[in-house]
């Protein structure tokens, strides 16, 4: 009797290390690649700020800089928003950060093979990708950052270092897949409250959220000056919530 009894349990404490493994939202090949990546990210400063010209910028979407902050808020204002939605936006902004990077640099740039690099690990990590269910639509935030990311004649362009960019996808990376990076605490902070955030606020590209609106608003308080610069407050202040 004793046998049996200690083979059941040995059986059950198996499971209670298995089942988390099934349930891991991420796989074993998905951690592979991005620790792979993980790896080859820590030489994007020496690829992407020693051997470019000082302060040398890029044209992207505001969508592409995708930091910490806008992980946060999509958190906050996307209704039944799932982390895999989050991944697959991940996914697609860098893969379309490094198209971009690519087609400014000469196949001689000595940066170039590094950036080539990258492209060939985002394509794996691609391929090890949970597939998207066909039963669920992604919700309409996020489609929309699908559409505009993939929109060549967006009025959403920002000029960004490609440094700061790989950086981005460094930083993220960590935030949206913790099973793949756990940190000593247990926790990564994903959240986005520091000065340089509000700040970064304030240059967001509200020439479609805000023109359209601000003739309008201008007529409105023409003797009253200082009501149309608060409304103009309120308004970058709900872009940075």
């Amino acid at each position: 009797m004793c046998r049996p009894t200690t083979w059941l349990l040995g059986g059950l404490f198996g499971l209670m290390w298995v089942i988390p493994v099934l349930m891991t939202p991420t796989t074993l090949a998905q951690c592979k690649s991005l620790k792979t990546l993980e790896t080859k990210l820590t030489d994007r400063r020496r690829n992407f700020k020693h051997n470019f010209p000082i302060n040398y910028t890029i044209k992207v979407h505001y969508e592409e800089i995708f930091k910490l902050c806008n992980i946060s808020r999509l958190r906050v204002r996307v209704v039944d928003l799932e982390e895999g939605d989050l991944q697959d936006v991940w996914l697609l902004v860098n893969q379309e950060v490094l198209k971009r990077i690519l087609r400014v640099l000469p196949e001689r740039h000595p940066s170039y093979k590094y950036t080539s690099d990258l492209e060939d690990l985002f394509r794996k990590i691609q391929q090890v990708f949970p597939p998207q269910s066909d039963e669920r639509e992604p919700p309409e935030r996020i489609e929309e950052i699908y559409n505009r990311v993939k929109e060549p004649n967006s009025k959403g362009w920002r000029f960004v270092t490609p440094k700061s960019l790989l950086d981005n996808c460094y930083r993220t990376m960590h935030c949206l897949f913790k099973n793949c990076f756990p940190s000593e605490d247990g926790e990564q902070d994903c959240e986005c409250t520091s000065l340089p955030y509000y700040i970064s606020c304030l240059l967001l590209p509200l020439t479609s959220y805000l023109y359209p609106n601000l003739s309008m608003l201008a007529i409105s308080q023409e003797h009253k000056p200082t009501q149309l610069v608060w409304h103009v407050v309120s308004i970058v202040s709900l872009q940075c919530l």
